[in-house]
């Protein structure tokens, strides 16, 4: 298997984690797929995190969050100290500014590094998986690892 992009970060960076592969054929719910298949590795649905690009008045920022819920954009804003009107970011922005596809995004190694805030709830969990740059592909890894590696704040920002 060919590391992406986040693979290669980790690899880099020294830290450790473990990656889990399996088929997709979802064409747009990739995070509950994520959670069914992820149940397999003993993974529940709120320790499987998605990336979500937002924008936050023309400036971009990712919000990492458990699939199953749902995202404050006015908290996620807040905590990474931005103003201005939040929306979900256009998709052609995320794949050109982060360098991933849809179902893929990743919040380790970006194309060009955004503002991040990770969801408070990951301290819950000895480990935390989230996409690995590619539909199908999960990194498991240390919550802490997760946002020393994306420079991450971390913050109470679900709806």
């Amino acid at each position: 298997m060919a590391a992406t992009a986040a693979i290669k970060a980790l690899d880099l960076g020294g830290i450790n984690h473990r990656v889990h592969k399996y088929a997709t054929t979802s064409d747009g719910a990739w995070g509950p797929e994520a959670v069914t298949h992820m149940a397999g590795a003993g993974a529940v649905g709120e320790q499987i995190f998605k990336t979500l690009v937002i924008d936050v008045g023309g400036t971009l920022a990712v919000a990492v969050i458990p699939v199953p819920e749902r995202l404050s954009l006015k908290a996620a804003a807040a905590a990474l100290g931005l103003t201005g009107k939040a929306a979900m970011a256009d998709p052609k922005d995320v794949m050109r500014v982060t360098g991933y596809v849809l179902g893929g995004v990743s919040p380790v190694g970006q194309k060009k590094a955004l503002p991040t805030v990770v969801d408070d709830s990951a301290h819950l969990w000895d480990t935390v998986f989230c996409s690995a740059g590619k539909r199908g592909l999960e990194i498991e890894l240390a919550p802490g690892d997760l946002i020393a590696v994306c420079g991450a704040v971390v913050a109470d920002i679900l709806a």
